[in-house]
């Protein structure tokens, strides 16, 4: 990433990582990353926002240099993830006067991470500041987006919002600003369902913080910056909503085509229904595809063979990051198959004890769906109909 003008008297230092495709050995980056940091000039002081990951040495360095950045003051950790405060150690080396600004519970991070000594850093409140001369920086404390140190940062002058992890996207792209929504749109949901959803009634919240502050720009620190916030606003008032949609997620495993065959009628009888349906096979999904699904629906159904005595691993894997995402759903319920016996319902349902849903009966089949089972399928889906219609605004009755 060249360095490039953000606004009068910022400028954007960070770097594009095009190659890197797993995030914490956990998340894909099916479209790499950015890792934006920002020089902002006062007529006094100078201030670098974030310090990026490790794996981008070079590159942030390189663009230090080009920046002509002789002097930093303050480096501004919002937030004390190694994406964000990797290269710290080596900026406190290289600006010997340099001041780590940040929070106190981020203070806390620094030190355990990386050994920052306590007297390098000054700690900010909810809305101190923190004068550049001509410049102004305020702190907005924002703790739970997505961890507990997490801070925003405004440059009231220019009325610039760095907002962090808040609003980023795990997307590798030339353009500075959005502009192809269409595929910001996807990496931007992604990266919500991912890292944002179960924190959601928090970020609620900081919408309005956010507001509040009337930003003409907001940077995150992955992905393209806004140069119209509303564009962001308006696509997370959506997803922290408690509004749910007239859809069904179905994540399902098949070892012999027994489960396989209580998914298909399922499916089938909920489209009769007019329920819209997204169904994922779990050994073959990537499960960053799953939790974006799941940032919408009213419904989650677990589909599960029985191996030995419970479910198949890939519908545990997928039971714990629903578990964990935490999303909205209104209802959940677990259909499965064995042959001999096992506890497959009882430990899947016991997995999801996070979600604040009513669980619908579920379905369990000897073998091949019997028709007592296929019968117990289709009642499950006029349950689901049912429960739609009174629960989501966008279900029609199909003619």
């Amino acid at each position: 990433m060249s360095v490039r003008n953000v606004a009068p008297g910022v400028l954007s230092v960070g770097a594009i990582d095009w190659d890197r495709r797993l995030f914490d050995d956990l998340i894909p980056l099916p479209e790499g990353t950015t890792y934006n940091a920002f020089l902002v000039r006062g007529s006094e002081k100078v201030a670098l926002i974030d310090a990026v990951d490790t794996t981008m040495e070079m590159a942030f360095m390189t663009n230090l240099i080009r920046a002509e950045a002789d002097q930093i003051d303050y480096i501004v950790v919002n937030h004390a993830e190694q994406d964000h405060s990797g290269l710290l150690p080596l900026l406190l080396e290289m600006y010997g006067s340099a001041v780590v600004i940040t929070n106190k519970t981020c203070k806390d991070l620094l030190i355990s991470f990386h050994g920052i000594p306590e007297e390098r850093i000054q700690v900010v409140g909810d809305h101190d500041t923190l004068s550049l001369g001509d410049r102004t920086l305020e702190f907005l404390i924002t703790p739970w987006v997505h961890w507990p140190d997490t801070m925003l940062t405004f440059l009231r002058e220019e009325r610039v919002l760095f907002s962090c992890d808040l609003f980023g996207s795990h997307l590798a792209t030339s353009d500075l600003f959005l502009r192809d929504q269409v595929e910001w749109h996807r990496a931007a949901k992604r990266y919500y369902a991912e890292i944002m959803m179960p924190f959601r009634n928090s970020i609620k919240g900081y919408l309005e913080k956010v507001r509040g502050l009337e930003p003409r720009l907001i940077c995150p620190s992955h992905g393209p910056l806004y140069d119209d916030p509303s564009v962001v606003l308006t696509v997370y008032d959506d997803w922290v909503s408690d509004e749910v949609k007239n859809e069904v997620v179905i994540a399902y495993a098949s070892m012999h085509g027994s489960t396989r065959a209580m998914v298909d009628l399922l499916v089938n009888s909920l489209i009769d229904r007019g329920v819209r349906v997204r169904q994922f096979h779990l050994p073959s999904t990537d499960l960053g595809d799953l939790a974006m699904a799941l940032v919408d629906p009213a419904t989650i159904v677990i589909a599960a063979p029985t191996v030995l005595f419970g479910p198949h691993p890939t519908t545990v894997t997928a039971a714990y990051l629903i578990n964990a995402l935490k999303p909205k759903a209104k209802f959940a319920t677990v259909i499965a198959s064995y042959g001999w016996g096992g506890k497959t319902v009882e430990t899947l349902k016991g997995m999801l004890n996070h979600l604040k849903v009513e669980f619908l009966e579920p379905i369990e089949a000897k073998g091949y769906p019997s028709p007592e089972a296929q019968e117990a399928i289709r009642v499950l889906a006029d349950t689901i109909r049912d429960r739609h219609a009174a629960a989501t605004t966008d279900y029609i009755e199909p003619a």
